[in-house]
């Protein structure tokens, strides 16, 4: 396992780890917001097991990658391209947990056919779609976050300088009163099984230089994506769960039924983080069939 930089357009630095086997066959995985690459280490050992080279970005502004303002999400795939290609990697899997799914979705959509297959584990759909209460079911600091971003970047900006700046220096044992309303119990219960302390490393590396890709993150969810969802011609498998606060069930319902060749995988009783932690053999396996 180990973490590399790569020099993209004007000199900007893109951080990835690279793990799981030393294999031909890879899959790209997309963090959530905030979160960095490092949110993937634990999901080693069941990409070495399927045979697979895991390759985790860390998306601009998070981590050590530099920020790109402005971006959309579009932008990810060609960050994608550019490291596939200094791994010598042809073809590849892909998936996003949370705000990493809009991103895989990217990769399915402007990468193919060199994407196989894109997952997304409780995914967001795309804000101000008609059909689509983006908020509805969400907790209440969703809502207080998106309706700054709405405002501007200085507003939501300000609004995380206020609110979030616990989660630069937070414990494992503080993470869950820290998610407040946006985890459910099953979610508490994932943390307590040993996700807090993964999960709280993760936040204070991926915010240790500000709050530049959290923000950029926001910024690119209430604007359009960059790529329709009719491109993307792959196979797409909707991980869902319906114990979800932050990314409620309506959203995956709504991908699967916008993506052309979507399945939802629909698993009641789990939230947003127990999802990820309880079935990563089952998500990884799914996309290995792909390759």
């Amino acid at each position: 396992m180990r973490y590399a930089t790569l020099e993209r357009d004007g000199g900007r630095i893109l951080e990835y780890l690279v793990a799981g086997a030393e294999a031909a066959d890879a899959i790209v995985l997309h963090h959530g917001t905030p979160s960095d690459a490092s949110l993937w280490e634990s999901w080693n050992d069941a990409c070495a097991t399927a045979g697979l080279r895991m390759i985790a970005l860390s998306r601009a502004g998070y981590g050590n990658s530099a920020r790109a303002a402005g971006r959309s999400v579009c932008d990810a795939a060609a960050d994608v391209a550019a490291v596939l290609d200094a791994q010598g990697v042809d073809e590849f899997v892909t998936a996003g947990w949370s705000g990493g799914g809009p991103h895989a979705l990217a990769c399915g959509a402007l990468l193919a056919p060199r994407c196989r297959a894109v997952a997304t584990f409780a995914g967001v759909g795309a804000y101000g779609a008609p059909d689509l209460d983006f908020l509805d079911g969400m907790g209440p600091e969703n809502h207080e976050e998106f309706g700054a971003a709405l405002q501007g970047e200085a507003s939501v900006r300000a609004w995380l300088e206020a609110n979030a700046s616990d989660y630069r220096t937070v414990t494992a044992q503080a993470i869950a009163d820290a998610f407040g309303g946006l985890v459910s119990q099953v979610d508490r219960d994932a943390l307590a099984d040993g996700f807090a302390e993964a999960s709280a490393a993760t936040m204070r590396r991926s915010l240790a230089n500000g709050f530049d890709g959290w923000v950029d993150d926001d910024m690119a969810f209430v604007r359009p994506w960059g790529f329709d969802l009719r491109d993307v011609r792959v196979p797409v498998t909707v991980w869902q769960g319906d114990q979800d606060f932050m990314v409620p069930r309506a959203h995956g319902t709504w991908l699967a039924a916008k993506l052309p060749e979507a399945r939802l995988a629909y698993v009641p009783g789990e939230g947003h983080i127990s999802l990820l932690t309880r079935h990563s053999d089952r998500m990884v396996a799914q996309l290995r069939a792909a390759l």
